[in-house]
């Protein structure tokens, strides 16, 4: 009498163990193709509810990794069907705005935004040999101009590019031709090829958090004339919702000096974070109750020589994503 081996039933528990280490990775790239961290949580979650619902199929015709990215993609490629681009101001093609000007609101407009270093790495400052996410492939500049493509056109360069997978693989993936991979790959490289590199602000470089010191201090302390000081002469500053955007280092101090709320000194307090591989400033304002309060996220980029670009946001709703309080202790 011979015994045939019986494969258990395949649990819940099973299959998250299999497919949980990836969660990281996947919330990058989803995060890539949709421009939000928000929504790109929901998609990982629908990722995993369809792997679950479909593992019993998986033949381990490709490897896991790969099945699962295939159906990460195609769930964000359902999810921006119908929906528009997330810009950063710089992307509406207006040129850089006069500071002293009134400010344009726009909440309509589905903005870019930052994805915390915390949520993608284990940890703001990660074990490089550990690191699954590659700094670069999230740096805000190249997510913005992935905004700039079609959905189809990001899928395929994320693919290509960012996840190595030949053709063929991204073919199969994507239900398309070949060709049709080349064609959109080549348009989608033409485009992000024009986003200028940008310099980085690495926080191991001794000058580079001396610089980061200065600037939370030159907030705190509300002295306008020491911020200008730390922005290099053709820095950029932005923050959705205003559509506005600004290039100079003096014509941001007169921005920061006509439309901040602070007054003096104290008015606003500072707290560290990082997100999309770069540093983040948390500005806390003083009410009148004298309780500061969740004011801007504001993400830097630059070298160690000045800041160059700030991209700064508003809401309480991401001070809770970056695990960060919406108000200070008093004292």
């Amino acid at each position: 009498m011979t015994t045939t081996e019986v494969t258990p039933p395949l649990d819940e528990a099973t299959f998250l163990a299999q497919v949980e280490p990836l969660r990281r990775e996947l919330l990058a790239h989803c995060y890539r193709m949709v421009g939000s961290v928000h929504d790109a949580e929901d998609l990982v979650q629908e990722t995993y509810l369809r792997a679950w619902r479909a593992f019993h199929g998986f033949e381990n015709r490709s490897s896991l990794r790969t099945w699962m990215y295939r159906i990460a993609t195609n769930t964000c490629l359902t999810a921006l069907e119908g929906r528009t681009r997330r810009p950063l101001p710089t992307g509406l093609g207006q040129p850089p705005a006069d500071p002293t000007a009134e400010l344009r609101e726009s909440r309509e407009t589905p903005w870019l935004e930052p994805a915390p270093d915390s949520l993608l790495w284990s940890s703001p400052s990660p074990d490089p040999a550990s690191v699954v996410v590659d700094r670069d492939s999230v740096r805000l500049a190249f997510v913005a101009a992935l905004q700039h493509l079609t959905a189809q056109q990001r899928a395929v360069l994320l693919l290509r590019d960012v996840l190595k997978w030949r053709a063929a693989e991204v073919a199969g993936a994507l239900e398309i031709s070949v060709a049709a991979v080349n064609s959109t790959l080549q348009r989608a490289r033409a485009h992000v090829a024009q986003v200028a590199e940008q310099p980085t602000l690495d926080e191991a470089d001794p000058r580079t958090r001396e610089l980061l010191d200065s600037y939370v201090q030159a907030f705190e302390e509300y002295d306008v004339a020491r911020i200008v000081t730390l922005l290099t002469a053709d820095a950029v500053w932005e923050m959705p919702p205003f559509v506005e955007w600004y290039r100079g280092a003096e014509d941001i101090g007169r921005l920061i000096a006509t439309r901040c709320p602070a007054r003096g000194a104290g008015d606003m307090r500072a707290i560290r974070s990082s997100a999309n591989g770069q540093p983040v400033v948390a500005i806390y304002m003083r009410e009148p109750d004298g309780v500061h309060r969740a004011f801007q996220l504001q993400h830097l980029v630059g070298s160690p020589d000045g800041v160059s670009h700030v991209t700064v946001w508003f809401g309480v709703a991401l001070f809770r994503a970056f695990g960060l309080p919406v108000e200070l202790p008093v004292g």
